[in-house]
This record gives structure tokens, C-alpha cells and sequence, in this order.
């Protein structure tokens, strides 16, 4: 798979960030009966600090967005963005993970979306979500670009 998009998603838990990405990947393999986690990536609270979690690999096909999981990657902010915004905390290591997918897989940032651009029933990755402004902060990150191995 070569990735041509980046879609966010929200894990839409009630507790917010006390599920863990494990409970996120049982109930994917388990409830569903699919073989992994769905998305590639996860963003969750890990002791006091933001983890980037790794699901599917990002060269693999993902089950997150019905029609486009052969050609985006899928990220989940462990959260419910419905209830609240993410934390800056979450949100900037968001900003830097999607800053080197872009760089890595050559996506233009115009190419990030919300599940919900995909699915208008769902409000993915969460109403107080702002995708235009992930999206405008992604052109203005100084963040290093990282060597491209592709």
C-alpha cells in the first residue's frame, strides 16, 4: 500500500484517556474479528506523557474508513473530542507524527482529513476537534524534516 491520504479519528471513549490502545485493539480483533487493531496509529496517555502506539504498519492496508482503507493511514487520538478538545499535549504529538508521515509518504497536508470528511453521520475524530486547524498547523510546525527513506 502506498498511502495517498491521512485520515484522525477519535477513540470516542467515555473515560477518555484512561482506555488503553490494548482495550482499543481487543475490541477491534475480538468484538469485530478482525486481525489487528484497525488504524495504524494511536496517540494515548501513558503514565504523564503522549505515546505514539503503533497498530497496523503504515504500509499495510487499514480498517478505519470504509472506501479508503487501501490508501490512507488512520490515526486515533485516544479520547472523546466530542466531550472536550484534545490536549495540547496529545494534539502536538499528533502534529508531529502526521508532520513526518506527510514527509516520509510524500501526502500534501491538504491530503489530512477527519473520518467524518469520509463518514457525515459520524462527527470523527470528535466535534472540538478542529481538522482545518491540524491541518494549518501541520504548514506552520517547525518540525526538522526527517531523512526519507522511501
Amino acid at each position: 500500500m502506498r498511502p495517498t491520504h491521512i485520515i484522525l479519528h477519535h477513540s470516542l471513549t467515555k473515560d477518555s484517556q484512561t482506555v488503553s490502545w490494548g482495550a482499543i485493539r481487543r475490541y477491534h480483533i475480538e468484538t469485530l474479528g478482525w486481525d489487528a487493531v484497525g488504524y495504524h496509529f494511536g496517540i494515548e496517555l501513558i503514565e504523564d506523557y503522549y505515546e505514539v502506539l503503533l497498530g497496523r504498519m503504515p504500509d499495510t492496508e487499514g480498517a478505519h474508513t470504509l472506501g479508503h482503507n487501501s490508501d490512507s493511514i488512520g490515526i486515533c487520538f485516544v479520547g472523546n473530542f466530542d466531550q472536550s478538545e484534545p490536549l495540547p499535549e496529545q494534539w502536538n504529538k499528533g502534529v508531529e507524527l502526521v508532520n513526518w508521515l506527510c514527509d516520509i509518504f510524500h501526502i500534501p497536508y491538504h491530503e489530512v482529513y477527519g473520518h467524518r470528511d469520509f463518514a457525515s453521520y459520524k462527527s470523527c475524530p470528535g466535534n472540538k476537534f478542529n481538522v482545518e486547524g491540524f491541518r494549518l498547523q501541520l504548514t506552520a510546525a517547525d518540525i526538522p524534516k526527517y531523512y526519507n527513506v522511501l
